[in-house]
């Protein structure tokens, strides 16, 4: 049956009162996505899915960008497959969704719903990979992908999802690290410059890693309420699949070698990092460079004044013409609707800036600009605005990004003891960073102190020089990035 968390047609729950009950009103109410008679699986709504479209094709340019072509593989994957690697299939089985029947027949060999590809494009590649010159090989899949989940939230967590997929084999062991931490450098890339989201890149810890990877990087983002998101991940599967799956080619040597395996994927998840990170008590708040609607035009308009009116809908049309698509603008005509009720609706779906176009403005050959992220209002002259408009999108990207960063950086600690650990998260969530040995038992040891807490992963721009562990005071090496994470 559909899921009962209904949004109120007429509020938007404050953050500071409940956050996640804020998050899924603002999903309800934008009309990003909603509920559907199978639990756990969403259909996405068509702004929702005009945001997933603009970050796909941001990321889809990043990756020809790095040489990777786009190919696709079936959903359903013989359970023989599946388990060939001991550690993937292991990991993996809790979640896994099974075909028994087809055809109103049982089937000779169950199949699994795609839960992710690396055991089918493994038995693929086992045909196709055969010299040195085959290799490096670097794609990447659009798809959906199922996971049973048991605790399920819009884009957050949910059954099925979308998301890509990227594999690639390579000669050497470098060779496969060096292209972990380049499609890392991607997500930071697309998360930073594109979704003005910080993030903090590390390697995960065993206990945390890919099941089947040799190890695992991720970059970890701050939502509004302190809790961390996992923003992308990017794996080194040393030879692990491909020794499992018999893939081997003959080497520069003429010798017989198995190719090293890199993946990496990044899913719908974005939507709701993005929601947590900028949206307010109004909703959501876009950053420019992906927003469906980059600005919309409210045209103030009275039917007691022909000539006034008239002249706002002239001055509208010349902004449109004069934008001729270097910005997405949407005019708001819709009649029957008072301004205010305009300003609201926009604002709920976080258009990043508004230009309101009034009669008594534009005697003075003027009109108002509004941004979304903080409210700020400018009166700029009708002339040249189009042009100026760009300018204006690139600033608040950037104030944006400004903003989440200083975010990050008030709720960021440092500790040297367990003691110093509890005592951050005694008053709210936050992110602390201390030196970590990264012997399993401390790990442990950090996770009992606080609860939910976890090791998020060790972080790539710090180095603890020998610092006492925070856990067992022995000389660590690693510096971990600790807090709770959805």
């Amino acid at each position: 049956m559909i899921e009962q968390k209904r949004a109120d047609p007429k509020r938007i729950t404050p953050q500071s009162e409940d956050f996640d009950r804020w998050y899924v009103d603002t999903v309800l109410r934008a009309e990003l996505a909603d509920y559907t008679p199978v639990r756990g699986c969403m259909v996405i709504r068509p702004y929702g899915f005009a945001l997933w479209e603009n970050i796909q094709r941001a990321l889809d340019d990043m990756f020809k960008r790095t040489g990777h072509e786009n190919m696709y593989f079936p959903l359903l994957i013989p359970e023989s497959y599946l388990a060939k690697e001991a550690q993937h299939v292991e990991g993996f089985a809790p979640e896994v969704a099974w075909v028994t029947r087809g055809g109103g027949k049982e089937l000779e060999e169950p199949l699994a719903i795609r839960p992710t590809s690396e055991t089918i494009i493994c038995s693929l590649y086992t045909d196709w990979i055969h010299s040195w010159r085959d290799l490096p090989v670097k794609i990447n899949q659009w798809v959906n992908v199922c996971r049973w989940e048991k605790r399920t939230r819009l884009f957050m967590r949910t059954t099925e999802f979308l998301w890509q997929e990227g594999h690639t084999f390579h000669e050497t062991y470098d060779e496969a690290a060096d292209e972990v931490e380049t499609m890392l450098g991607t997500y930071r890339e697309l998360h930073e410059d594109w979704l003005a989201m910080p993030v903090i890149p590390g390697r995960k810890t065993d206990s945390e890693k890919f099941a089947g990877a040799d190890y695992t990087v991720s970059i970890e983002a701050m939502m509004k309420d302190g809790w961390a998101l996992q923003a992308g991940t990017s794996h080194h599967l040393g030879q692990n699949f491909t020794r499992a799956y018999g893939i081997q080619f003959t080497d520069r040597g003429n010798e017989l070698q198995h190719p090293y395996q890199t993946s990496w994927g990044l899913s719908t998840r974005v939507i709701g990092g993005l929601i947590m990170s900028h949206g307010d008590d109004a909703g959501l708040i876009m950053p420019p460079k992906v927003a469906p609607v980059q600005v919309v035009v409210v045209p103030i308009v009275r039917s007691n004044d022909a000539e006034g009116s008239a002249l706002v809908e002239e001055a509208v049309a010349r902004i449109e013409r004069e934008v001729a698509g270097s910005v997405r603008l949407r005019v708001d005509r819709r009649e029957g609707i008072r301004p205010g009720e305009k300003y609201a609706h926009w604002e709920l779906r976080g258009v990043p800036l508004r230009i309101v176009v009034g009669a008594k403005d534009l005697a003075e050959e003027r009109v108002t600009v509004v941004r979304r992220m903080d409210g700020l209002d400018q009166m700029l002259p009708l002339d040249g605005l189009a042009a100026r408009l760009p300018q204006l999108l690139a600033e608040t990207q950037a104030a944006m990004f400004a903003r989440a960063r200083n975010e990050l950086e008030e709720r960021s600690v440092h500790v040297t003891s367990l003691a110093e650990l509890v005592a951050a998260f005694a008053e709210r969530p936050v992110f602390a960073s201390g030196p970590f040995c990264n012997r399993p038992e401390c790990e442990v040891r950090i996770k009992e102190a606080v609860h939910a807490l976890t090791v998020r992963n060790l972080r790539a721009d710090r180095t603890a020089d020998g610092a006492p562990c925070i856990a067992c005071g022995d000389p660590a090496d690693h510096v971990a990035l600790t807090a709770r994470a959805y």
